[in-house]
């Protein structure tokens, strides 16, 4: 009896999420337009200081490591 108990909520609950009643399902257009611009303003960062970057990471394990 237990298990149709448990079956029966978890279609109830996946019949609800498919029909969208989900108050927690978020904005996917949204979501998409931030992981959007994130990846542009790295790269923005990243284009005109990737040497810097790059030479300040080696130097930061390099430290880390002991090696060299």
């Amino acid at each position: 009896m237990r298990a149709y108990a448990f079956i029966a909520a978890t279609l109830v609950a996946l019949t609800e999420r498919l029909r969208g009643e989900d108050p927690e399902r978020g904005d996917v257009p949204g979501w998409v337009m931030i992981t959007v611009m994130t990846a542009a303003l790295v790269l923005a960062i990243l284009i005109p200081f990737r040497t810097a970057i790059v030479d300040a990471v080696t130097n930061a394990l390099t430290s880390v490591t002991g090696a060299g």
